[in-house]
């Protein structure tokens, strides 16, 4: 580079310099303002550091003063263009911004999202965040009120439940100190009976807790799924021959799941007896094991006659009991449950990495399990 060459850099570099400090301090003074007055400064500092570059090395470029006034009067016409051109850019981006703005304002008071603002890709992608968002505060506040609805029944339904037991055990007690009590044994029986159910129940619900918690402690461990099953039926054998229900099932032999084998026994246990719960008699309870590319697949089957499709959302939520169609026979041997037995089966099978599902064949429903060999 020869030594004009180093001039004209030095002499062109300090002009424009000196036109983007002015650029830099009218950036700080209309910064509160619209965005397009910003772009349109932009075009303005650019196209004025071309002319001041051409106005000062006018002349070590040796140039004439119609030439000089040539050069600037081309500079002029193109930064009336380039300015023209930043502000439309500019409205167009102003707009989709503000079409942006609108609708977080109606996001942040209505929790919906339904802007689309055009403009640059950048406010497009926030825009479709808000929508991505505003979709996933409205499944969670959907999921919040059914959370709500189902604590509200299970207190009202686990306060019913209590208050029966309860008030048999008073009266029973009273009889046992009054001496009306005909035959003391029965009683002393039928007592334990009551106690061991709320027992029961409290169990459930101590073990619901602790899986909301999310502090259920997982003892892992090769297990057989056919001995579990095994267990299940001759666990559930006598409630099931008291209800009128034949209950069966099958599992693929050397089927092995690294599971907690008390956590899974009761998952088995629990879909089973809701199975009999609500299988009229002469109907079957059929449990079923086989091994799938991804794991392992556990399915009981009942006789319930199917589930409303609007309630199979809800089968696995807190405290749901299910509605008449599914013919729950209460007051019988099994009880009719507190309508926690699904959700803790739920619990408990997501706590092992798996998923369980309930689908409605044409008898009636099936329960399906996955889980992770």
């Amino acid at each position: 580079m020869t030594r004009d060459q180093v001039e004209i850099v030095l002499i062109a570099a300090g002009w424009t310099a000196a036109v983007g400090a002015l650029g830099l301090v009218l950036t700080r003074l209309i910064a509160r303002h619209s965005f397009r007055w910003l772009l349109g400064l932009v075009a303005l500092v650019a196209v004025g550091g071309v002319v001041a570059g051409v106005i000062g090395t006018a002349n070590a470029m040796f140039l004439s003063t119609h030439d000089r006034g040539v050069v600037l009067l081309v500079c002029l016409v193109a930064g009336l263009v380039a300015v023209f051109f930043s502000l439309v850019v500019g409205a167009s981006v102003v707009r989709g911004s503000r079409a942006l703005r609108e609708g977080a304002r109606r996001f942040g008071e209505t929790g919906s999202y339904d802007a689309a603002p055009t403009g640059p890709i950048e406010l497009r992608e926030l825009s479709d965040e808000l929508a991505r968002t505003s979709a996933r505060l409205h499944e969670s506040r959907a999921r919040e009120q059914r959370l709500e609805k189902s604590r509200r029944e299970l207190v009202a339904w686990v306060s019913h439940d209590l208050r029966s037991p309860l008030a048999g055990l008073r009266a029973m007690t009273e009889a046992l100190e009054d001496g009306m009590a005909e035959d003391p044994a029965r009683y002393h029986r039928q007592m334990r009976s009551e106690v061991d159910r709320m027992v029961r129940m409290v169990d459930d619900l101590f073990e619901l807790s602790r899986i909301q918690a999310g502090v259920l402690q997982l003892s892992l461990e090769e297990v057989a799924l056919g001995d579990l099953v095994s267990e299940a039926i001759a666990g559930a054998g006598p409630v099931a021959a008291a209800a009128g229900v034949r209950l069966g099932g099958s599992v693929e032999d050397g089927v092995v799941v690294n599971a907690d084998p008390a956590g899974l026994s009761r998952v088995v246990a629990n879909l089973v007896m809701n199975a009999i719960r609500h299988t009229p008699a002469d109907g079957v309870v059929s449990i079923s094991g086989r091994l799938v590319p991804d794991g392992i697949e556990l399915s009981v089957s009942d006789g319930c006659g199917g589930i409303p499709e609007d309630d199979l959302p809800r089968v696995f939520d807190l405290a749901w009991r299910g509605s008449a169609a599914r013919t729950p026979q209460v007051g019988q041997v099994h009880g009719s449950g507190a309508g926690l037995g699904l959700a803790i089966v739920k619990g408990i099978v997501e706590a092992h990495h798996g998923a369980v599902q309930v689908m409605n064949e044409a008898s009636g429903c099936r329960f399906l399990v996955r889980l992770p060999t």
